[in-house]
């Protein structure tokens, strides 16, 4: 399984991959025979970033299924892996499979947790009478799932509704569990930045478990200088407007409108009729599966620009494969005809690559150029500078009256809301009030969990979003959106608050003179020395006074509770100016857009599915 386009950053992603790969091999060749795995469906594609079916088949793995109830198709192997989450509802459905093949050949069960056991689990299995069917159970400890060279994923969809409404902090230890898991694997981080109720409860865990797992020894050996400098942890909480801001890269387009899954996006096999050959695409079900990552260099250099910016790209690119390949044409030496044939594949491959975004380009700005886009997004950048925030607006009421889809009134509604530091009570009573009387009395609880986060709320007596916008520049005019000099382009006004905050902590002073404006933001700070002790913003800060050495600095920001494409993208940006002299690197619990973050956080059914 080639992985090179994860070997290529300054901090090696590929090692997690190996590590974890050989993880679940091991885990495997426990079980002796052919195999049939069946696949937790919130799993199966995380892992496919691990280890390839074909890797699998090389370990007697024959056949593969997603978890579903009732009996499994019928399969002559010995063995059969259940490889779940440590979910209840997992375990009635693994139930149902044991008991369906009671009428069967004698097979062996097994089941491994993914990452960890739970005791409440294996108590089901017990209750429901299979527990003594398996002969292991055990733990895959994959926490984090490498996407690309510079970007990881828990893939825990539920993290800010778990801790934030259900008070439940499970998820908070697994991102502590998978930071640790990072430390054993590359170095211990000496610095440590956050802010926000959960990145504090993180700190606190991380800090148990150093003090419970001090005599464990590195995976790779103490490394005298650590890769990664600094981590700041970013809580969700912290910066709920983010996430609902429409995405207006070319990567966080396509999941916007498509959603991109685990690097993966489906598109209408039509569209790609004349791509059949690729090695990146397949066809399934009138479906072509794009694998979309660094590897192709082609998206590698568009997937973080302004959609507008990646026009003029592919058309400069059509046109030098175009010169490349008249180049064939004329009287050539045996040398020049060699050096033509040697460089073929490669132009071949870009010509392919360069088909593929074109149409996915095309396809994107077909929504792009609507009305209903414009329109929609119009609203959002007045929002975000303070126009009428404190008013009904009319295009939401407008969007209410059409019964358009309520993922996206809500959206616009949790805008107003955050951009105005909450609604007047009455206000928000009247949008209440009309959502429940235009879409159905079932989306009450939504309405309730939306308050209850913080993303529908009264009116507070400061203006807090009012004052952030000012003191960290959330929002610039005339920022170009072809050539870049500042982040808001990754929204054409709107810079995410979370990379300012971690544009502003590499900077000289770091967060020294924002404690007024951290004030705003909800929870304790947490900032540590490399000896692990609490210290003031001084000592914790990023910067120092050999800041400008070679090589950059390298810090990862890990967010709890979700991230954009577009802040991964705004802090590539950052990555690429000399003068900050530093790299991040991003790790999430989810990669998320405003319709994901909002449907995570709904009650009704009805809702999600739209």
């Amino acid at each position: 399984m080639s992985s090179t386009h994860l070997s290529s950053g300054r901090l090696n992603i590929g090692l997690l991959q190996e590590q974890t790969r050989k993880q679940l091999v091991n885990l495997i060749e426990r079980c002796d025979g052919p195999k049939a795995i069946v696949w937790d469906r919130s799993l199966d594609g995380p892992v496919g970033l691990i280890a390839r079916y074909s890797l699998l088949e090389e370990y007697g793995v024959v056949k593969m299924y997603q978890l579903v109830g009732g009996q499994l198709p019928p399969t002559n192997v010995s063995n059969i892996i259940f490889i779940v989450r440590p979910h209840l509802d997992m375990i009635d459905l693994i139930a149902e499979n044991v008991h369906g093949e009671q009428n069967r050949s004698p097979k062996e069960f097994h089941i491994f947790f993914v990452p960890r056991k739970s005791l409440l689990c294996q108590k089901k299995l017990q209750n429901r009478g299979v527990f003594g069917s398996f002969t292991l159970i055990e733990e895959f400890p994959c926490d984090l799932f490498p996407f690309d060279s510079d970007l990881m994923s828990m893939e825990l969809s539920q993290t800010y509704k778990e801790f934030f409404l259900e008070n439940d902090p499970t998820c908070l230890y697994q991102v502590a569990q998978a930071i640790r898991r990072l430390q054993r694997l590359y170095g211990k981080i000496p610095r440590v930045t956050g802010r926000g109720p959960a990145a504090n409860k993180v700190w606190e865990l991380l800090k148990r478990l150093d003090r419970e797992e001090e005599d464990v020894k590195l995976e790779r050996g103490p490394l005298s200088t650590p890769p990664i400098e600094h981590l700041l942890l970013v809580d969700r909480s912290i910066d709920l407007l983010s996430p609902l801001v429409t995405q207006l890269t070319y990567e966080g387009l396509i999941d916007e409108i498509f959603g991109i899954q685990n690097t993966t996006v489906q598109l209408p096999a039509g569209k790609f009729k004349d791509n059949d050959d690729s090695p990146t695409v397949m066809s399934v079900d009138k479906k072509e599966k794009i694998v979309l990552n660094s590897g192709e260099e082609l998206f590698a250099e568009i997937r973080d620009k302004n959609f507008n910016g990646v026009g003029p790209v592919l058309s400069q690119k059509a046109k030098i494969i175009s010169s490349q390949f008249d180049e064939r044409h004329g009287d050539k030496s045996v040398q020049e005809i060699k050096q033509f044939v040697a460089r073929l594949p490669h132009m071949l491959a870009t010509k392919q690559s360069l088909a593929r975004h074109t149409t996915i380009a095309e396809m994107v700005k077909e929504v792009t150029d609507s009305n209903d886009f414009l329109e929609c997004l119009q609203v959002e950048q007045e929002l975000l500078n303070c126009i009428d925030t404190d008013k009904p607006n009319a295009f939401i009421e407008d969007c209410i009256a059409q019964q358009k889809p309520l993922l996206k009134v809500l959206r616009l509604l949790c805008i107003q809301s955050l951009t105005n530091s909450g609604l007047k009570q009455k206000l928000l009573d009247y949008y209440k009030r009309e959502i429940v009387q235009t879409y159905g009395y079932q989306h009450l609880p939504t309405l309730l969990n939306l308050e209850k986060a913080g993303l529908l709320r009264a009116q507070q007596s400061n203006r807090q979003y009012a004052v952030l916008r000012k003191a960290l520049r959330l929002t610039v005019e005339d920022e170009s959106e072809i050539a870049p000099k500042d982040i808001s382009y990754v929204h054409s006004v709107y810079a995410p608050l979370s990379v300012r905050l971690a544009e502003q902590l590499v900077q000289p002073g770091g967060w020294q003179g924002l404690n007024d404006v951290l004030g705003l933001l909800p929870g304790p700070a947490v900032s540590t020395d490399s000896r692990g002790t609490i210290s003031g913003m001084r000592r914790g800060s990023f910067t120092s006074e050999d800041s400008t050495a070679e090589p950059p600095r390298l810090v990862l920001v890990f967010f709890i509770g979700g991230c954009t494409y577009a802040e991964v993208s705004a802090l590539r940006f950052l990555s690429q100016q000399e003068d900050l002299n530093v790299e991040f690197v991003v790790g999430t619990t989810k990669l998320i857009n405003g319709n994901t973050f909002l449907t995570s956080l709904m009650d009704d059914l009805e809702t999600s599915r739209k």
